[in-house]
Formats: structure tokens, C-alpha cells, sequence
């Protein structure tokens, strides 16, 4: 995972965290919302997202080795 995508997955999961303690998102969507925020923050953490690998997404770049 790139450098980039950890930041807008941190920055997402803030934005929503902000919104579910003002009470601007609230009840059954606030919850999923906020542990997707979670899964976020995690997955940007360890630097690796489960969803990536099954459909070969990378964002970040690899050297080859010679």
C-alpha cells in the first residue's frame, strides 16, 4: 500500500470520526460508517488491504531486482 493511499484512508476515516461525534451521522449508518473508519485506520497501519490482493490492486511501487 503507497504512501498515498494510507493518507486518504487516515484523512476518510478522521472526516467520518468528526461526523459521528458532532452526531451529523447517527444510528445503523453512523455505526457502519465508524467501523469502516476503523478498518481503515487499520489496514492503513499494517500497510496491507485484504481486498487489494484477490483483484491485484498495488499503489504502491515496486523495485525489480536484478
Amino acid at each position: 500500500m503507497g504512501s498515498a493511499d494510507k493518507i486518504i484512508r487516515v484523512i476518510i476515516a478522521a472526516i467520518i470520526g468528526v461526523l459521528y461525534f458532532t452526531g451529523t451521522i447517527s444510528g445503523t449508518l453512523g455505526i457502519i460508517l465508524l467501523v469502516l473508519a476503523g478498518v481503515f485506520v487499520l489496514t492503513s497501519f499494517i500497510s496491507f488491504c485484504p481486498l487489494y490482493a484477490p483483484f491485484g490492486i498495488r499503489t504502491c511501487s515496486v523495485k525489480e531486482k536484478k
